[in-house]
């Protein structure tokens, strides 16, 4: 079983991409709740995570967001969850969901596959500053 914080939603995400950096920083700067850790892919933790919720790393592209005990999503879906999370004008990303996943899927994958591409990568994942640590897990 992994140790991860209760009442916590766990965001895992490319630590190496530019547009996920920013996303990360956006949620982090707007999660008033304090609902939100984070964790890169490519860490330890990620690995461990992804290998318990039986995710084949090779085939996922993607943003997760996993809510220990209770459920996990990836994709548009868990952008969708996160943005509901967040609060404000970002409540109203839930008349999205009305959009099939079929259809909201593959305009992710698109910019997924062309993130590094129009955003960049860095060499490493961020290192956060004292402030933010406490909110990264790995």
């Amino acid at each position: 079983m992994l140790d991860l914080p209760e009442n916590k939603k766990i965001i895992l995400f490319d630590g190496v991409c530019n547009l996920c950096d920013s996303a990360v920083q956006y949620v982090i700067k707007h999660d008033k709740k304090d609902v939100f850790r984070f964790v890169p892919l490519q860490s330890d933790l990620g690995l461990e995570i992804l290998n318990y919720l039986k995710i084949d790393r090779s085939k996922m592209d993607s943003i997760i967001l996993y809510e220990p005990g209770k459920a996990y999503f990836f994709k548009s879906d868990a952008a969708l969850e996160i943005a509901q999370e967040l609060g404000s004008f970002l409540k109203w990303s839930i008349v999205f969901k009305i959009i099939p996943t079929v259809l909201r899927n593959p305009i992710y994958d698109y910019i997924a596959r062309n993130r590094y591409k129009w955003y960049g990568k860095k060499e490493a994942c961020m290192i956060p500053t004292p402030e933010l640590k406490a909110k990264f897990l790995a």
